[in-house]
């Protein structure tokens, strides 16, 4: 019985766990960089977004409401852009610059996987009307980008509007992963045969290692995502919603104590 259980595999409620603890580790060494903290604990991040880009591909594909999935995540992003923005305003914890916002990177890849439903729902008709907004949904992440890159870098606008700018839209450039987060459409494309999308994130991460970035880590996330078992595990619905946020504005405070307490 025991040997069966082990064998079972890694559901989505697990997949997520292996992925918030790696998180925190790379986010112990983003916030304690300035201290001293060894830049080996950044390996441990490589596989993460890899990972939470999987277990979207599985929420968005078996969600009974894709709109209120998309909407979710959307609110998340802006209210974590709202949090991060206020957290440098008031901190002024100046070492550590918080660019920190997945729910970006995973709303962006909620577009892209729109998208590619409507590509798919042009093969039962109204061929013109599917493939426009397939269109579309893959075009906004990146018009979001240039509307972002005009009003921050060339508009003389005030802080607080380039700032706003910033937390609402959702441009792929100013995701956490950026153009990276292109990989979320393949995976959702290949989302029944996970031998594909492994195939994938192999060869994603090989483009990386050649680029001599240390994002070719990502493809350790195949070992867990390759012995998921098709389960979604203990429900805890909005856990990682809470718990993101929350370890980042901890972790944040935290350092910021102690390096002041040390100079």
């Amino acid at each position: 019985m025991q040997l069966t259980k082990k064998l079972r595999g890694f559901s989505t409620f697990d997949l997520k766990i292996i992925g918030i603890v790696l998180m925190v580790v790379d986010h112990v060494h983003q916030m304690f960089q300035p201290m001293g903290a060894p830049s080996w604990l950044d390996w441990f991040g490589r596989p993460v977004a890899t990972i939470f880009f999987f277990t979207s591909v599985v929420g968005f594909s078996h969600t009974h409401d894709k709109k209120k999935y998309m909407e979710r995540l959307y609110i998340s992003m802006v209210l974590m852009s709202l949090l991060t923005w206020i957290l440098e305003k008031t901190v002024h914890f100046e070492q550590v610059v918080l660019i920190n916002n997945i729910f970006r990177d995973l709303f962006v890849g909620t577009m892209f996987m729109a998208g590619v439903d409507q590509f798919a729902a042009a093969k039962n008709g109204d061929k013109a009307k599917h493939i426009s907004w397939g269109i579309l949904w893959f075009a906004l992440p990146f018009i979001f980008s240039a509307i972002s890159m005009i009003f921050v870098t060339v508009l003389p606008l005030p802080q607080i509007i380039k700032q706003i700018t910033v937390g609402i839209l959702p441009a792929i450039l100013l995701a956490e992963n950026s153009l990276m987060v292109l990989l979320i459409p393949l995976l959702y494309v290949f989302r029944d045969n996970k031998k594909i999308q492994c195939l994938l994130i192999a060869l994603v991460a090989m483009l990386y290692g050649l680029k001599g970035s240390t994002q070719w880590m990502m493809i350790f996330a195949i070992i867990p995502i390759w012995f998921y078992n098709g389960e979604k595990g203990p429900g805890m619905k909005y856990f990682f919603y809470i718990f993101y946020p929350a370890h980042i504005a901890l972790l944040y405070c935290l350092a910021d104590f102690l390096y002041k307490t040390m100079h």
